[in-house]
């Protein structure tokens, strides 16, 4: 079962990226900064993995969503949990991370000029610390039981709570120390590989 998960997770990866480099015309240059951005996510999240539900992935998908472009912010989200995963474990919670992970990603590209500010970016992260662990519960109620109801969903977020605030703890902590400077390295990367649609702005 998690080798036939890890495939499809694969798959999905693998053509989520293909589609996002025909639509962006970056070709290999592209498909290059995609890999390593997604590589370092992964490996953030693994190196994190001792500080429960505290990872830099959220930040790094916002960010490169922001300034490559909603399918690249997409792409990375969906290959850090592939990768990732392989470290921490497949299983049916795979493809839930890397959806919500690419929609953190998608995210970015449509709030470009908004988590531009500084302070827009830590809500943002803030947010979406909070509604991935509330979307993974909802997941879990679906795939493992005993029911999906708002009661039930009620219940495991109030015991998912700490977690879920740790997340969002981090994501913040994370946006306030590399934001803007990650924000300039890709806005620069951008500009190489020609990805992202008008000029990004500057996190300030």
């Amino acid at each position: 079962m998690t080798v036939l998960v890890a495939l499809i997770a694969l798959a999905t990866v693998l053509l989520l990226v293909g589609w996002s480099i025909e639509r962006s015309g970056g070709g290999v240059a592209e498909a290059g900064l995609i890999a390593a951005l997604g590589a370092v996510a992964a490996a953030g999240r693994v190196l994190f993995v001792a500080i429960p539900s505290v990872a830099p992935v959220t930040v790094i998908c916002l960010l490169t969503g922001a300034t490559l472009g909603a399918r690249a912010g997409a792409s990375v989200g969906a290959i850090a949990a592939l990768v990732s995963n392989t470290f921490l474990g497949h299983g049916p919670w795979t493809p839930a991370q890397m959806a919500l992970w690419a929609a953190v990603g998608a995210s970015g590209g449509l709030l470009r000029h908004l988590i531009a500010r500084r302070g827009a970016l830590v809500a943002v992260a803030v947010a979406w610390g909070f509604a991935f662990g509330w979307a993974m519960n909802l997941w879990f109620l679906a795939t493992f039981g005993p029911e999906v109801s708002v009661e039930a969903l009620l219940v495991v977020s109030a015991r998912s709570l700490p977690f879920d605030t740790a997340g969002a703890v981090g994501n913040a902590v994370i946006a306030l120390t590399i934001g803007a400077p990650l924000h300039r390295m890709l806005s620069r990367a951008a500009g190489r590989t020609r990805v992202h649609v008008g000029r990004p702005a500057t996190v300030t």
